[in-house]
């Protein structure tokens, strides 16, 4: 211990990898291209159907598939990357990821597709998890909010990207040019993550938890695909009923597993943490309102205000760009210390609510008060997104940060699930009871449209289709704006309720100095985490020195 605290420079800054920020350059194009595959083909359901012969429920897999694969195994990827190494799980991931594109982009059948994006799905888990833990790894307490800052503005860049490259992609070249691109990526990621990216694990010699492993995979599964068939099928319907049921059934009897075996894959004994709790809860309805809001805006250009595709991905990218712009200049991190974490989110929340509130009652009738609202969610999620990610990361102990990491991509998969589901239903609700006598019972714009007779019907049903979505963004805002209270009291009770330095307080930073020699794998030298109470991380692990 005495070597990490001597000598007047900060206790982390002599072991800064020279190389770290090449190593988050490497790992966030990895994470782009991750997170492009999930809206990226999209744009490619007309090509699909005309070219393959492929049915809506074809149509359905090939889109859903990916998803559901990564979010069952984003916890069981991220136990994998801090038992077997997280550079090799990255390494792993990126062939895996490049294979399967390569598969995707050369599929004759709707059959092969769905398979390739599943392989597909299988290497984004292992890239989403490995990739935030490297982050940890590799970066100390000084620089590491700055470094989440940028790998998680590659979120929202992702958000925003994905229509707008598709679209090009598409006008150019055939549909397998949206997996094609993944490729060179993933060799150059490849081989940078060989070179560059130090090893590090935690080799505390337990056996594998794979019972636990399934049963998270069946829960998240469960819950992801009711979530995404709730809004086509109905969601009082036998098949998102029952998904629902084993979803729930299934994460259930995995907490209760994970309580009764003594080296549990996700200790649940975190969720005693406030902390832990608070940045949970926040994490939560950030994406949420992310995910629900990107859901409502594309309807809101394309059906609303009559943008094309391309259009409507263009005037959707200056959410994406004031989120890249602040992260990349570090003004949240300036703030930070300033406002602390709970005033953070409240700060960040409070401006994501009111960018979709702009956007509710400015924007109904033309981009002006659209982009304004843009704009502001822009700098919410700048300032809540990270802040959130780090508090999740900072309340779990270092060695479990492939982990952490799992939690953090699981939060984010169901936050944007459940907001594309719920604001979805109030869209849907609000639009169903406006709508004039004459299209009554049309299940969707387009239905409405055919059932009008007059021009003053077809005003009426675009009406009601407009205030279905101003009455869903308001939803929004207010369940993001009450989140971002609930999570920043949650998180300044756990501050005045830390123990003082050296007693264990989630807050400390003793768990960072894990990270002095990550080439050296220092959590293999520390001894076997107890895991018996995650609030105290820092005296849990022994010093390498």
């Amino acid at each position: 211990m005495s070597s990490v605290a001597s000598g007047a420079a900060p206790p982390l800054s002599p072991a800064r990898n020279p190389t770290r920020w090449l190593i988050l350059a490497v790992i966030c194009l990895a994470q782009l291209t991750v997170l492009l595959d999930n809206t990226v083909l999209n744009v490619a359901v007309p090509s699909l159907t005309e070219e393959m012969g492929a049915t809506t429920a074809d149509v359905q897999w090939m889109l859903n598939a990916y998803s559901l694969v990564q979010s069952g195994l984003l916890l069981t990827a991220g136990n994998a990357a801090d038992r077997y190494g997280r550079k090799k799980m990255l390494a792993l991931g990126l062939v895996l990821f490049g294979v399967a594109s390569l598969a995707a982009a050369l599929a004759q059948s709707p059959g092969q597709l769905i398979a390739a994006r599943a392989g597909m799905g299988v290497g984004g888990a292992l890239l989403m998890t490995t990739t935030l833990a490297v982050v940890m790894q590799i970066f100390d307490d000084a620089e590491r909010p700055k470094a989440i800052g940028i790998w998680s503005s590659v979120n929202s860049l992702g958000f925003a990207a994905g229509p707008l490259i598709g679209g090009t992609l598409l006008a150019h070249y055939w549909w397998g040019s949206l997996f094609l691109i993944n490729i060179p990526v993933a060799l150059i990621g490849f081989v940078a993550v060989l070179r560059l990216v130090p090893e590090s694990k935690s080799s505390n010699g337990d056996r594998p938890d794979l019972v636990g492993a399934l049963l998270s995979m069946i829960g998240m599964v469960g819950v992801v695909f009711a979530i995404i068939s709730g809004p086509g099928s109905g969601w009082l319907s036998g098949r998102v009923l029952t998904s629902a049921a084993v979803g729930v059934v299934g994460l259930a009897v995995f907490a209760l597993w994970e309580l009764r075996i003594p080296n549990p894959m996700l200790d649940m004994h975190f969720f005693r943490n406030s902390r832990f709790i608070g940045a949970v809860s926040g994490g939560i309805l950030v994406a949420f309102g992310l995910g629900g809001s990107m859901f409502l805006l594309t309807q809101h250009l394309q059906l609303v205000l009559g943008y094309g595709p391309l259009e409507a991905g263009l005037r959707m990218a200056p959410l994406a760009l004031m989120v890249v712009a602040l992260n990349f200049t570090g003004l949240g991190v300036k703030l930070l210390p300033k406002l602390g974490t709970p005033g953070m989110i409240v700060v960040g929340m409070s401006l994501l609510a009111g960018g979709l509130t702009a956007i509710a009652t400015l924007g109904s009738d033309s981009y002006g008060g659209m982009l304004l609202g843009l704009l502001l969610m822009g700098v919410g999620v700048a300032f809540a997104m990270p802040t959130m990610a780090n508090a999740i990361m900072s309340s779990i102990p270092v060695e479990k940060a492939g982990v952490g990491a799992g939690v953090n991509g699981t939060l984010m998969e169901f936050g944007q699930g459940l907001g594309v589901a719920v604001l979805g239903a109030v869209l849907n609700s609000r639009f169903a009871a406006l709508l004039p006598a004459v299209a009554l019972g049309a299940g969707s714009l387009p239905a409405a449209l055919a059932m009008a007779r007059t021009d003053a019907d077809r005003a009426a049903v675009h009406d009601a289709f407009a205030s279905g979505i101003g009455a869903s963004q308001l939803v929004g805002a207010a369940a993001v704006f009450l989140g971002g209270l609930l999570a920043a009291f949650l998180l300044r009770r756990a501050e005045r309720g830390a123990p003082a330095p050296g007693t264990g307080a989630p807050e400390s930073a003793a768990p960072a100095e894990e990270t002095v020699r990550p080439e050296a794998d220092p959590a293999a030298t520390s001894e076997p985490d107890p895991a018996a109470d995650p609030v105290r991380p820092g005296p849990t692990a022994a010093r390498p020195e």
